[in-house]
């Protein structure tokens, strides 16, 4: 069934006071100020974890874009969990769920439940706290993935300690605090902005867009269309011009030899399904039936769901366009 605003769960607010209050820890920059050091260590800290969550929790540990050797892969882990964003075998299990249900009632943080619950709602409720093993089963296998899951506290505290020894409470406030919550949101935006403002390059069954806002900052993520119609390959940014360096780095790593098998788009992908050729545009379709659902009577459901159906049976045709 589509997403609506209806398939939202209850907020858990005391389980997410600890993540409302680190939201407003940055304002104290005002009491502490914000050293040069500490700036400096702001901005390194967010380039270095966002590209463990780039590289790591999502084309790595999601989509096995790529392949490592069991240390390289641990430490990269390990840097993406220092962002805060939970364990990895949780973050990559619930963006498979993301992409296998995706805008429909079993997505975790589909827009059609509206923009807020996409970027920020869905965290904040208790519906999804627990690690789905089983749909990560081919990461569960290794005890040291496993352990770093449950105790995914240690690196983001080893980091804000090394943080405040640096540069003291302005390292802390500024260097950990500040950078960590930019780069929870900017992380969020993929789910929320790269669903309802760009343009889409491919008829997928979703709302992904390609926003050069949110690849900005997010080292290449927000190439969220092209990652939607082709999710298996390392490089989102499919044209020349399309800003990756998470793929441009990890080009580099399979120069040096860390990084194997690093999956391309090969050129019939990039040419199918091209909405400029005539493919119905089945996500825009879909969103379209999502906000109609939301507001019809119960019993218009199963005819919402019925061409829902026969707009993805049409969308796997061309349409003439002459």
């Amino acid at each position: 069934m589509l997403a609506t605003p209806r398939d939202r769960h209850p907020y858990g607010w005391r389980s997410s006071t600890p993540f409302i209050i680190a939201n407003l820890l940055p304002f104290l920059a005002y009491f502490t100020g914000i050293s040069r050091e500490a700036l400096i260590l702001g901005i390194v800290s967010y380039l270095v974890r966002m590209f463990g969550i780039t590289a790591g929790y999502h084309r790595y540990f999601s989509h096995r874009s790529y392949k490592l050797a069991r240390v390289p892969q641990f430490i990269l882990a390990f840097i993406g969990t220092s962002a805060a964003q939970k364990g990895v075998l949780w973050w990559a299990a619930h963006h498979r769920d993301h992409h296998r249900y995706s805008d429909t009632a079993r997505d975790p943080h589909s827009p059609q439940k509206g923009f807020w619950w996409s970027h920020i709602g869905w965290i904040l409720c208790d519906a999804y706290g627990e690690t789905d093993y089983d749909n990560i089963k081919d990461f569960a296998k290794y005890p040291e993935l496993v352990w770093l899951n449950k105790h995914d506290w240690v690196a983001p505290w080893a980091l804000g300690i090394a943080s405040f020894i640096y540069a003291g409470w302005s390292g802390l406030i500024v260097g950990f605090f500040a950078s960590t919550v930019l780069l929870w949101h900017m992380t969020f935006c993929v789910n929320s902005l790269a669903h309802v403002w760009g343009k889409r390059r491919y008829a997928t069954g979703d709302t992904s867009r390609n926003n050069w806002f949110v690849a900005f900052f997010t080292g290449g993520e927000g190439w969220h269309n092209n990652h939607h119609h082709y999710p298996a390959c390392a490089r989102q940014g499919f044209r020349w011009w399309e800003y990756d360096p998470t793929y441009w780095v990890l080009r580099l790593g399979a120069m040096v030899g860390i990084v194997k098998d690093l999956r391309q788009p090969p050129l019939a992908v990039r040419q199918s399904k091209r909405i400029r050729d005539g493919h119905l545009d089945v996500g825009r379709f879909r969103s379209h039936l999502a906000a109609a659902a939301a507001t019809a009577p119960a019993e218009a459901s199963e005819f919402i769901d019925a061409l829902t159906s026969m707009a993805e049976r049409a969308g796997k045709r061309k349409i003439p366009t002459a």
